[in-house]
């Protein structure tokens, strides 16, 4: 039960990684710049540290498995099938970049904001929601 949540969560943090990386090669952004900003949002001091993109995308992966057991344990009550746990996904990780994008990081972190336009910020986080998702359904436990 625990592998397949984990699973999802590094399903959800790889398709969000990837859409940046595809991203970034396309748009004036730099994926490492992104990287840095997550760790700027968790350890301020360290965004500067050689070893900043890594932790960045370490704090991402680990923040990305809290989240799918976040998900699992509030809504696993209302995952029905695979098309609905899908859906549900992507609506709750709607929710997550609103909060994230509208509340949080223009406290905590304002050039992190900035460094994309929503619209790619927000098919970040739906990518996400479709990966973990598909992930959760896939490895659901048989039902009767």
């Amino acid at each position: 039960m625990k592998s397949r949540i984990l699973m999802a969560g590094l399903a959800g943090g790889v398709a969000e990684i990837a859409w940046v990386l595809a991203y970034g090669a396309l748009a004036p952004v730099s994926a490492a710049d992104v990287a840095r900003e997550v760790t700027a949002s968790v350890l301020p001091g360290a965004a500067s540290a050689p070893g900043a993109v890594a932790l960045g995308i370490g704090i991402h992966l680990a923040l990305s498995i809290a989240l799918a057991f976040a998900f699992i344990a509030l809504l696993q009550n209302f995952l029905r099938d695979e098309a609905h746990t899908i859906v549900i996904a992507i609506c709750a990780l709607a929710g997550v970049w609103a909060v994230n994008f509208l509340v949080v990081l223009p406290l905590v972190n304002p050039s992190f904001v900035t460094l994309m336009p929503y619209a790619a910020t927000f098919l970040s986080k739906a990518l996400f929601g479709a990966a973990m998702g598909a992930v959760l359904a896939r490895t659901a436990p048989r039902r009767g």
